[in-house]
């Protein structure tokens, strides 16, 4: 009867679920356009949807948001991590291909790469595999160390804070995770797996790090941009908890074909909508957040980009620069394991009914994983000793088979038709494997996007260039050899796990099995997209010739248009790129605004400077209620969140459970004293806190108390 009963209820909340599954129409996006904003977005991705969200707080600026994909409601998948294949190759993806290559991708159809982009609200942080990887400290030096000014570790480090609002309860005093920001990440170990790779990499001497920590180099577990089991997209994330403010638009199918320029100033956009042709403007800048690909597309059909390639399509140019060159992405390749136990998550598991009602009704199972379990950042012991120290390779440990199923509902690859029929391909798919992926880091060869015609509609040639240098193949080459450590551990062994060969005839037959002959073949021939193209707008220092935008994100010789997404990566980061591209939203935000809003770097402060009960996140305090001094944080630290205000009337609450009346009695005779400090009405927030141990040390702690809460009154200038 009560396995009758539960089987009752999980039916009735899978019907209740689809009855109110989101609908394709999604009227809150149903707005009448005005001609005029004074910010126009275009892009609503993993920047473009962080910077719309940031610019319309101030209820007197009106910002237009365009994107020509659709909603996210459209496409349940979309918010279920197992699902992420399911959305590639869909009318949410933008689906490109790139150029035949010449030194890769030997098994796909004419040797070109598939390309998914997300072409939906939230772009490809609604289509990607959620992992949340921030990237080296060494890459952000090493940009500010070329000329990209205020790209430093330490400048990016609090806005990647400020984005966080990390689930995993041992991360919570991390001073590298933070708690209240927008975008909801989790730590993943669905299966029994992720503690496996774990143990094998302790084994072969790969200590367990936080890779979005102090140290990068090491294994970790998955992070993944995810809460409560569902997708965090920059969609979900940034947009829907803002989506009516009257002062934000959002024209979703919308297709820009251009800026539109009077003279050498961004006056607005042309547009394509409902098959009409619209000019909309903006009154103060145009922010190009179209991804890698489409806006160098964009500068170039608006004649900003190479003067020669311009020429040849009859472009008038307005702006030399060089547009869509330096493309960047991260090569990969997998390889699977087989094992003998039923650890993984197999194909059958992904469209099982039982699974999607434990997700829907719980918010649990194997639906909450994209597969992605692990991760292991590493160096080449005989690397370039002038590189900065970030991870040469990574290692990406997917815990879901690739079983018969899988061709059916896998990633799509562009697979050579005629091998897939080849019987000995197909006896490889077995029931349980897990794969290892991986993934050169800092590649040495570089390619472009350019335009094949004058037509909007006509997508760009996109030439990674892929493997043209052998240092490639050589990092690669390096990360196959921790794998084949891996395989020979106590952790590996105990579940059978052996490599299944990717050699056959006439592929990879001829030359030695595991020489580094053998490996550079595989590589060659089954490699593929890491999904992470960047640097087509690249980011220097103004008088860079290789850039296209200031480390303010301004294009060149253009006012009023900036660029703010993958493309102005100075260089790849050391990991998954969706992370540091909604930081550079969030950084774009306040370089648009005049405003520092890096209410994580007050945290550092406040650590630094001694307090003896440490604050652990500012914005998920100020949430808290029922207090009188929280209430006078909300007020002040949200609307004066800029590193050079004036501070008066400063106190202290202490947070305990204790009783009211003793938390009050502690935070007057602290008020007191912190008044004392404040004496002149100049007093600047660094000043306040420099003053802080002198007027505060004789005073006696609050020594029960679970936080130590400072608040004080704050203006923008001195009273």
């Amino acid at each position: 009867m009560a396995l009758h009963y539960t089987i009752m209820m999980a039916v009735s909340g899978i019907l209740l679920g689809i009855y109110f599954l989101p609908s394709e129409k999604d009227v809150v996006l149903d707005v009448k356009l005005n001609v005029t904003y004074d910010y126009i977005v275009v892009g609503a991705g993993s920047s473009g949807a962080v910077i719309a969200n940031r610019l319309s707080e101030d209820p007197e600026i009106s910002v237009l948001l365009v994107e020509a994909g659709g909603s996210e409601y459209g496409n349940e998948d979309i918010s279920k991590p197992i699902k992420a294949a399911a959305v590639e190759n869909t009318k949410n993806d933008w689906s490109f291909y790139t150029v035949s290559q010449k030194y890769s991708h030997q098994m796909k159809q004419d040797q070109k790469s598939f390309w998914p982009r997300g072409k939906v609200l939230g772009g490809s942080s609604s289509i990607n595999y959620l992992a949340y990887v921030r990237g080296s400290r060494y890459d952000y030096d090493n940009w500010e160390k070329e000329g990209c000014t205020g790209w430093s570790y330490k400048d990016v480090l609090p806005y990647f804070l400020k984005i966080e609002d990390i689930q995993a309860p041992r991360f919570y005093d991390s001073d590298y995770h933070s708690r209240g920001g927008y975008l909801g990440v989790s730590e993943v170990k669905n299966t029994p797996l992720p503690e496996i790779y774990k143990q094998a990499a302790h084994e072969i001497g790969i200590e367990h790090v936080d890779l979005n920590g102090e140290n990068q180099i090491g294994f970790s577990y998955m992070q993944s941009s995810m809460k409560n089991g569902e997708r965090s997209n920059t969609a979900k994330a940034y947009l829907r908890p803002v989506i009516n403010r009257p002062n934000l638009h959002i024209s979703i199918n919308t297709f820009v074909t251009k800026v539109l320029l009077e003279g050498k100033k961004a006056i607005g956009v042309e547009v394509i909508k409902n098959n009409r042709k619209l000019n909309l403007y903006a009154t103060k800048e145009v922010i190009l957040s179209a991804g890698a690909i489409n806006s160098p597309a964009i500068l170039m059909l608006s004649g900003i980009g190479p003067k020669n390639h311009l020429t040849k399509l009859k472009i008038p140019v307005v702006a030399d620069l060089p547009v869509g060159e330096n493309l960047q992405d991260h090569y990969q390749i997998f390889v699977k394991f087989l094992i003998n136990k039923p650890y993984c998550i197999t194909s059958a598991e992904t469209v099982s009914l039982w699974n999607e009602m434990q997700y829907h009704i719980l918010g649990k199972g194997v639906m909450t994983t994209s597969g992605l379990e692990g991760h292991i950042f590493g160096r080449m012991t005989d690397r370039n000793k002038k590189e900065p120290l970030y991870p040469d390779y990574q290692l990406e440990f997917f815990s879901i088979a690739q079983d018969d199923l899988y061709m059916e509902y896998g990633i799509p690859v562009n697979h050579n038709e005629s091998l897939l029929k080849v019987e000995m391909l197909k006896s490889k798919f077995k029931t349980f494997t897990f794969r290892v992926c991986f993934l050169k880091k800092h590649p040495k060869c570089t390619g472009y996007v350019r335009l094949q015609s004058t037509d909007p509609f006509d997508y760009p040639a996109i030439d990674p260039n892929y493997l043209c240098e052998y240092d490639d193949v050589k990092t690669l080459l390096a990360g196959i050899r921790i794998m084949r450590k891996l395989e020979k551990t106590k952790a590996f062994k105990e579940i059978g796990a052996t490599y299944n060969r990717l050699d056959f005839k006439n592929i990879c037959d001829t030359e030695e099995f595991d020489s580094d002959e053998y490996w550079e073949c595989i590589i060659r021939h089954w490699g593929m997209t890491g999904y992470h193209p960047a640097s087509t707008c690249r980011m220097g220092s103004k008088t860079d010739p290789t850039s296209v935008v200031d480390p303010q994100l301004r294009v060149k010789g253009i006012s009023g248009l900036r660029v703010a997404d993958a493309s102005v990566m100075r260089h790849l980061t050391s990991g998954n790129t969706n992370a540091p591209c909604i930081m550079i939203g969030e950084k774009a935000a306040d370089l648009i605004r005049g405003k520092d809003t890096r209410f994580g770097l007050w945290q550092k402060k406040i650590r630094v400077l001694g307090f003896r009960t440490v604050v652990k996140s500012w914005r998920y305090i100020i949430k808290s209620e029922g207090t009188p001094c929280l209430r006078q944080c909300q007020k002040t630290f949200l609307q004066h969140s800029s590193f050079r205000f004036y501070v008066s009337r400063p106190f202290l609450y202490c947070a305990s459970n204790e009783a009211e009346q003793s938390s009050v009695h502690i935070h007057r005779e602290y008020s007191k004293a912190l008044d004392e400090v404040v004496s002149h009405p100049k007093t600047t927030f660094f000043e306040f806190f420099m003053s802080y141990r002198k007027g505060i040390d004789s005073i006696s702690t609050c020594s029960n108390s679970d936080l130590c809460i400072f608040c004080f009154n704050a203006q923008n200038s001195p009273t």
